[in-house]
C-alpha cells in the first residue's frame, strides 16, 4: 500500500483567510499590509497556515507575524 502524503494545512488568498479568521477581506488586507498577521506572499498571492493562525490568535508566544 502506497502512503498518501499528509496534506498541508494552508490557506491561499486573502478571501479565503479572511474567512478563517472571521474578518473582512479589507480588515484582513490591512492586517496583512501592516504585518500583523503570520502570513507571507508567495508567488505574489498570500498564504497561511491554519496551524499558526490558531496559535497566534491562541496567543502562542513562539508564533510572530511575518
Amino acid at each position: 500500500m502506497t502512503e498518501q502524503p499528509e496534506p498541508l494545512d494552508l490557506i491561499w488568498g486573502v478571501a479565503s483567510i479572511a474567512h478563517a479568521i472571521g474578518r473582512t477581506v479589507r480588515q484582513t488586507e490591512t492586517a496583512l499590509a501592516k504585518k500583523e498577521l503570520p502570513c507571507r506572499k508567495v508567488n505574489g498571492r498570500w498564504v497561511a497556515s491554519r496551524t499558526r493562525l490558531r496559535a497566534y490568535f491562541e496567543g502562542g508566544d513562539d508564533v510572530e507575524a511575518h
